[in-house]
């Protein structure tokens, strides 16, 4: 039976994630495929270039930084994440992405995006991130902050609105088993858009509007179905221990070496039930 790996996104507070995936390097713990959402994707694609340690070393290092993340690149670009900083100076010149490393990963690799005009999600599958990167962007693009990016005719933002934990979608997928990696602690309970702002910003995208306002129902939906599957053996879930409070935008480094190490120090505690997990026959 094939694993699938499930990553949630979450802005800054997915450096959780890239703690648990640097685990995941270096106790050599491949699945056969991986679906990201948002930040999730961005970690999920240094995962499979076998890059233990880079994620954090960049956050760190850029998170103060007025064109990584800030309301500076929001007023002066229309994104809050710094499009030509964020996905072409740092992985092509100030930290270099292994493209080669992750064109050769046997992982299938998906990238969540929500499509406005039909409201509905889209899984891109590559394995040559540099030629599409506009998907990784896509797929991370938040509502309200971020401009929409358009790809061979459709218009795309965050896949966290349509999808934010795919589970579902990797089972379609042909994945039997799967980890999943959430990135709120356990009790976590999604509450509703406003409906004002989201017609005020979205009004040319109805179907957008709708899944935007729905959102919180199936986020929280997806919870019940992925305790429903734990409890049957079918996933295999971490998340935070504990909530340490990070902000979407956080700048404080210590801040983000907390979380991260939270993500570690969960990841090493679920080591010897994974392993086992992994190796248990076909639920």
């Amino acid at each position: 039976m094939k694993i699938g790996l499930v990553l949630e996104g979450g802005a800054m507070r997915a450096i959780y994630t890239a703690g648990v995936l640097d685990v995941f390097m270096e106790e050599n713990i491949w699945p056969d495929g991986l679906i990201g959402v948002s930040a999730g994707a961005i970690h999920g694609s240094v995962y499979l270039g076998n890059q233990p340690g880079r994620t954090i070393r960049y956050y760190k290092k850029y998170c103060s930084h007025k064109k990584f993340m800030s309301f500076y690149s929001l007023l002066t670009t229309g994104s809050i994440v710094g499009e030509q900083f964020c996905y072409h100076d740092l992985p092509d010149t100030l930290d270099p992405f292994d493209y080669e490393t992750f064109s050769k990963s046997k992982v299938d690799y998906y990238i969540t995006c929500t499509d406005l005009e039909s409201g509905q999600a889209v899984y891109h599958k590559t394995n040559d991130l540099k030629k599409d990167m506009d998907y990784l962007l896509a797929g991370a693009s938040m509502p309200y902050v971020s401009k929409i990016v358009e790809i061979g005719g459709k218009k795309l933002l965050d896949g966290g609105v349509a999808d934010s934990i795919p589970i579902e979608a990797a089972r379609r997928m042909g994945f039997g088993k799967n980890i999943v990696v959430l990135t709120q602690p356990k009790g976590y309970t999604k509450k509703p858009q406003n409906p004002k702002l989201a017609k005020l910003f979205y009004r040319k995208y109805p179907r957008f509007i709708e899944t935007l306002l729905h959102r919180h129902t199936v986020y929280n939906e997806t919870l019940r179905r992925i305790d429903e599957l734990e409890q049957a053996g079918e996933v295999f879930v971490i998340r935070p221990s504990k909530d340490l409070q990070i902000k979407r935008i956080e700048k404080d480094p210590q801040r983000l070496q907390a979380q991260y190490n939270l993500g570690r120090a969960d990841a090493m505690a679920a080591l010897p039930a994974l392993k086992k997990w992994i190796k248990q026959p076909n639920v």
